[in-house]
């Protein structure tokens, strides 16, 4: 098990990759060579806040997901591979909502944060990005989502979120 050691690092991509390759080479990996995080009390992820004009997009997860079933989410995933963070962007977005790479106008990355859940026992190592689009796209969930909605920001108190989320909107959307 890897242990939370309060990493104080701002995450880019050279830095994301060598906290990935660390991750690669002490956890067990699945069959497809993925990092399993299951048992690390440590895990990468990226958050991505898709937005078109003045609303972003907020996914229901479902009970198919390992965590926080239920809750209202953006598209996000473990950093379980080591590839540079954009294609790992365009393969959520593509994988949770059927947005592809022309859709896209603007990729904007925030500062990494750490986020600890203590009632889970993990601390997230989260990459928050922004994804603009140019028009607004006919959304196909995949099985971690059972419903979407466009809300504008400010919505966000109305719903009951994921415990990073807010901190992720506040560094791609100020």
């Amino acid at each position: 098990m890897i242990k939370n050691k309060k990493l104080k690092i701002k995450m880019n991509d050279t830095k994301t990759m060598k906290i990935i390759r660390d991750f690669y080479n002490k956890l067990p990996k699945f069959p497809d060579g993925r990092i399993n995080y299951a048992d690390s009390d440590i895990a990468p992820v990226v958050t991505i806040i898709v937005k078109y004009k003045d609303e972003i997009l907020l996914l229901k997860r479902s009970n198919n997901v390992s965590t926080y079933r239920g809750k209202w989410q953006v598209v996000a995933g473990y950093l379980d591979e080591v590839r540079p963070l954009k294609e790992k962007v365009l393969e959520e977005l593509k994988e949770e909502v059927s947005i592809t790479k022309k859709q896209i106008k603007k990729i904007k990355y925030g500062d990494y944060f750490e986020s600890i859940d203590k009632k889970i026992g993990k601390t997230w190592l989260v990459n928050p990005v922004l994804a603009e689009l140019k028009e607004k796209p006919e959304i196909k969930l995949n099985r971690e989502h059972t419903k979407f909605k466009w809300i504008e920001p400010e919505e966000i108190e109305k719903f009951d979120i994921v415990p990073n989320l807010k901190e992720s909107m506040k560094r791609v959307l100020g």
